[in-house]
């Protein structure tokens, strides 16, 4: 666990969880001394070479496809000035603040690892901006994750230096300076290096991917909820999630899943009214029998994407470093291809989950295949059309998810006079994660929303307990069958109760933390 209060920032590692505090619960930062300590030292280094005639990359030179030139002492501050000025060229709709925050501090966690060369005054003030809840207005389009996230870590770096805009802890838009006045932090005034020093990061794709891994985590077990609801809805059987038949192809998310149904659907008279030998179904449909093997890979494939994450909040990323023995080397580090795989590679993961939750969806609607149920679930059918077009909507956002599951890291474009010849586009690849996370928790909402109903219909055999308690909080939002109503309201309410995490939180009051 997290202790509470500001989150300390060293020259190690910070938690998955250190990032959401600040980013999503809005934890004030500080900086270690040890921090302190290194960012020192290592800045000595910088101004010894500064003071050198010899050049080096990012101290005494241009950038990129300009580092042939040398830039003498007098120009030197302006040369970093210019690097954010004209790096902050992002365009489109504003980022979300938590992943402004997040980005702003794994790079001020990678300046305090000492590796960068910038001095204490520029994290500093980094903790300041943070711990004041004033967050850059930093636009969608730009970075093509390498040399990593440019475009809007220099919108940030620009923030900084007293340029731009930003929002205040209200959420009001204004000039970075007046913000930073009011707050009573003075702008930085960039040396040399620190200008490369605050942009060379593949901060945004890995804050995206911690708080994509977070979201995951919460959306996994509720799409073992509501399997476990269709599955007891359609009259399927609880038997094929057995530990022991789960043993016989031992993948940890798939026993972790497997396990998770099994609790939800125990004392369950809905399953207990067919599991009689004169039970007339012999198997169920795949999208309720495999279940676990899919959600499963899911929970394996987040693992890995987790792993991920976890290595690259270990790492110091800048171009050039400055190593433990005082070298200043350049470094491919910044490329974001380990982490625009594992994004692409969730988006593929969400864009089947969905699927498969949508084709149980589906199965309650159809007369053929719902063992019983009207059609649609409508109270009258052909007066009333029930939940026909719930599933178009699950349709149509899955058909969304599974454009969104297309990679971008599989692209490149070359950049900055060719030698940015290949890059990740890793920022890409988070931005659209974001979007298909929302479309799972919608179209889980979804299937939620129609799998109550259908136990409702299968009065009076009751539920499990479980089941019977997310069913109780969809209906303290929405009403049981009936004739039709208005239903994108009742759908929004189902939605809201899949993401804040009501519908996963009243399943666990009865059977305990779900895997």
């Amino acid at each position: 666990m997290d202790s509470p209060g500001p989150v300390l920032v060293g020259v190690g590692p910070l938690t998955p969880g250190q990032v959401l505090r600040v980013a999503r619960s809005d934890a004030a930062v500080g900086l270690s001394d040890q921090a302190v300590s290194a960012m020192a030292a290592t800045r000595a280094h910088i101004e010894a070479l500064a003071r050198d005639f010899g050049p080096v990359y990012g101290v005494s030179t241009g950038f990129g496809a300009l580092a042939t030139r040398h830039i003498p002492p007098d120009l030197r501050a302006q040369l970093q000035r210019s690097l954010i000025r004209s790096h902050a060229a992002g365009s489109g709709p504003e980022v979300e603040r938590e992943v402004v925050r997040a980005m702003m501090l794994l790079r001020l966690a990678t300046l305090a690892t000492g590796r960068t060369g910038a001095r204490p005054a520029v994290a500093h003030t980094y903790a300041a901006l943070l711990s004041a809840g004033i967050t850059p207005v930093v636009p969608e389009f730009g970075s093509l994750g390498c040399s990593g996230d440019l475009a809007p870590l220099a919108h940030i770096a620009l923030a900084v230096t007293g340029e731009g805009l930003v929002r205040d802890a209200a959420g009001q838009q204004l000039p970075a300076a007046d913000a930073l006045a009011a707050a009573g932090i003075y702008p930085l005034a960039l040396e040399e290096k620190e200008g490369l020093a605050l942009i060379n990061g593949t901060d945004g794709m890995l804050g995206m991917l911690v708080l994509a891994c977070d979201d995951l985590r919460r959306l996994l077990p509720l799409a073992d909820i509501t399997a476990a609801m269709s599955v007891e809805g359609l009259l399927g059987t609880d038997r094929v999630f057995a530990a022991d038949l789960q043993a016989l192809r031992p993948h940890p998310g798939q026993a972790a899943a497997a396990a998770n149904m099994v609790r939800l659907l125990a004392g369950s008279e809905i399953v207990a009214s067919h599991a009689t030998p004169d039970c007339p179904l012999v198997q169920d449909a795949y999208s309720l029998r495999c279940a676990p093997q899919v959600a499963g890979a899911a929970r394996d494939t987040l693992a890995h994407a987790e792993r991920v994450a976890a290595c690259e909040l270990a790492s110091a990323i800048d171009n050039p470093v400055v190593t433990l023995d005082g070298r200043v080397e350049s470094n491919g580090n910044f490329h974001g291809a380990p982490v625009a795989y594992v994004l692409d590679f969730l988006a593929i993961v969400i864009a089947d989950l969905a699927s498969m939750s949508e084709r149980r969806t589906d199965r309650f609607l159809d007369t053929a295949r719902s063992h019983g149920l009207p059609p649609f679930l409508a109270d009258d059918p052909g007066v009333d059309s029930g939940h026909m077009i719930a599933q178009y909507t699950q349709a149509a956002i899955v058909s969304e998810l599974k454009r969104l599951a297309s990679p971008a890291s599989v692209d490149s474009i070359p950049s900055s006079a060719m030698q940015e010849d290949h890059v990740s586009m890793g920022w890409s690849a988070a931005r659209k994660l974001r979007h298909s996370i929302d479309g799972l928790t919608r179209v889980l909402a979804i299937e939620a929303l129609t799998a109550a109903r259908g136990l409702d219909l299968r009065a009076p055999l009751r539920p499990s307990p479980a089941t019977a308690a997310v069913r109780d909080a969809i209906r303290a939002r929405v009403g049981g069958p009936g004739p039709d109503r208005f239903l994108a309201p009742e759908i929004g309410a189902a939605v809201e109760l899949a993401a804040s995490g009501a519908l996963l939180r009243s399943a666990e009051m009865l059977v305990g933390d779900l895997a």
